[in-house]
């Protein structure tokens, strides 16, 4: 009698899988992503989260959150924040690190497996939650930078670590199909996103 697949769930910071496949230098192909996973066990969801600037005429992520939420991923969004620093400059902040950690700890009773795409170190104690309930955690990011995507307290942590160049192969779209991705909205969005934290920095930028 063979095992029954295992039952896995995706959790994409969008922001910092965007810093990094940047840094690697290609493009992320959302339903190759998608495909490649389904591929190793039950695929029961796949989140992306994202924080929108809503202020601006055209959000040039609204057309990779839209075609994401039409094929196959369950994305998550927040309205960005504004502030003032203390040197008088205009930044904005989104962060969707509790949203993300929610999200797995209500999944956890119900999956095998945990795969985060993230090289934030804040996530290292929700991996610990979540190990803790029986679940295995693998993390996506990278080592193949200088300095590396992925805070060494999270790989440690993690059951598993999967280099994203190592994935490239695999998940990452073919140049030659950028312009059929621009035509139909996909890749727009991957032009500029709200910088991430690869090692726990504040999420926020100038304006």
């Amino acid at each position: 009698m063979s095992a029954a697949p295992s039952r896995i769930a995706l959790f994409i910071d969008g922001a910092n899988l965007y810093s990094t496949t940047k840094t690697l230098g290609f493009d992320i192909d959302y339903k190759r992503l998608l495909k490649e996973f389904q591929g190793r066990g039950t695929l029961l969801r796949a989140f992306y989260y994202t924080a929108v600037i809503e202020d601006q005429e055209f959000s040039s992520i609204r057309p990779l959150v839209d075609w994401l939420d039409y094929n196959g991923y369950t994305v998550v969004t927040k309205a960005t924040k504004e502030f003032v620093d203390a040197s008088g400059r205009r930044k904005v902040r989104g962060n969707m690190d509790i949203e993300l950690a929610v999200d797995a700890m209500e999944l956890a009773g119900q999956i095998d497996e945990m795969i985060l795409f993230s090289g934030d170190g804040d996530f290292r104690s929700l991996v610990a939650a979540v190990q803790r309930r029986g679940v295995r955690v693998s993390v996506v990011s990278t080592i193949a930078t200088q300095p590396p995507m992925v805070a060494d307290e999270l790989r440690r942590q993690a059951d598993v670590f999967i280099d994203l160049a190592e994935l490239q192969a695999k998940v990452g779209r073919d140049p030659s199909e950028r312009q059929a991705a621009r035509e139909r909205g996909e890749a727009r969005g991957q032009q500029r996103q709200i910088p991430s934290r690869p090692r726990g920095e504040d999420d926020e930028f100038d304006r």
